[in-house]
């Protein structure tokens, strides 16, 4: 079995105690790609999760866009069982399965996907866009609503504006301004693409919302439940 392979694999164990969850997103960390490996970018996929029933059924939707006008190509709704409790920082673990089955049900690839909530701006580098990535191949990018980890200079208040987010040391993000006087995202890198990069394709993919495009159209589908 090929390296990728055997990553895909491994990050498809869903059926965790939390330690071990833990253990293997520190395991899978070392299989981030965090550099680009994109293709032609033709199309553009958003990713976002709700929950029914008092949170024991997930629902995942998934939207696709033309990168060229973000016109909507292909979506995606699928309900499953909840497997996973709710524990910060393990989040992926409740959401991935749910948004992979959604993936795997489109007529139609995102090249790109942007996901709703962090990449690699995570504890411990393994937000939920880094287990997409990791679980299906795909590039991915997050774009949290909120802080997770880190800190940052104050973000200049103009649409596009952006500043490094810090954990310690290292770059792991950017606080992005969407919309001017806006409060900003948090963007991140998931898998096979860099942080520069990952600014650049998410400011392509914002029209009047805070929210680039594939993923707010994605929030919609997951929030209200139905096409």
């Amino acid at each position: 079995m090929s390296q990728a392979a055997t990553g895909l694999s491994a990050a498809r164990r869903w059926n965790l105690a939390p330690k071990q969850a833990i253990q293997l997103q520190r395991e899978l960390r070392d299989q981030l790609i965090l550099e680009n490996q994109l293709p032609a970018i033709a199309t553009i996929g958003g990713a976002d999760v709700g929950f029914e029933d008092g949170g024991r059924v997930t629902r995942a939707a998934v939207a696709v866009c033309d990168a060229s006008d973000m016109t909507l190509l292909d979506q995606q709704i699928v309900r499953q069982p909840t497997r996973f409790p709710y524990v910060p920082g393990l989040l992926s673990f409740r959401e991935v399965p749910a948004i992979v089955e959604a993936l795997e049900g489109l007529r139609r690839q995102p090249d790109l996907l942007l996901c709703d909530g962090h990449g690699y701006a995570h504890p411990r580098r393994m937000g939920v866009a880094c287990h997409i990535g990791l679980a299906t191949g795909l590039p991915t990018i997050g774009v949290g609503k909120t802080r997770l980890v880190g800190e940052h200079e104050p973000v200049p208040a103009e649409r596009g504006s952006w500043s490094a987010l810090r954990d310690r040391d290292e770059i792991i993000g950017a606080v992005l301004r969407t919309r001017t006087r806006v409060a900003p995202v948090y963007v991140s890198p998931g898998h096979r693409i860099d942080l520069p990069t990952a600014v650049r394709q998410v400011v392509a993919c914002l029209h009047r919302y805070r929210l680039p495009e594939p993923i707010r159209v994605a929030d919609r589908l997951a929030s209200a439940g139905h096409f």
